[in-house]
C-alpha cells in the first residue's frame, strides 16, 4: 500500500521560509513523478511544482524563483523549499505521486503566511 505523509507546515510571517517534506512508503521514489499542489481559500487545487523520476523540475509561475522542489531517493522523501513566502502562499499543501499510471495523494500540511 502506497502512502504519502506530508509535514513541515507552519504559520510564518511574510518573507520567511519553510521546508515541506513528503515521505513515501510502499513504493520507491525511483518509480514515481512527484508533485506538490496547494488548495487555498478559493478551494481550488493548484499545481505548485513537480520533479520527475529523471529529476526534471517544473514550477508554477507564481512560485518560480522562490520555491525549490527536490527528492532524496535514499530516504524516499520529496521536499519543497519555500523562500520569500507571501500571504497568497497560504494554503493546504498536498503531495502527489504518479507511479505506473496510478495517482497517490497525501493528506496535506497547512501553511499560513501572515503579512
Amino acid at each position: 500500500q502506497v502512502q504519502l505523509v506530508e509535514s513541515g507546515g507552519a504559520s510564518v510571517q511574510a518573507g520567511g521560509s519553510l521546508r515541506l517534506s513528503c515521505a513515501v512508503s510502499g513504493r520507491s521514489l525511483y518509480y514515481g513523478d512527484m508533485s506538490w499542489y496547494r488548495q487555498g481559500s478559493e478551494n481550488q487545487r493548484d499545481f505548485v511544482a513537480q520533479i520527475t523520476s529523471t529529476r526534471t523540475t517544473t514550477y508554477a509561475d507564481s512560485v518560480e524563483g522562490r520555491f525549490t522542489i527536490s527528492r532524496d531517493t535514499a530516504k524516499d522523501t520529496v521536499y519543497l523549499q519555500m523562500d520569500n513566502l507571501k500571504p497568497e502562499d497560504t494554503a493546504l499543501y498536498t503531495c502527489e505521486m504518479v507511479s505506473f499510471g496510478k495517482e497517490y495523494w497525501g493528506q496535506g500540511t497547512q501553511v499560513t503566511v501572515s503579512s
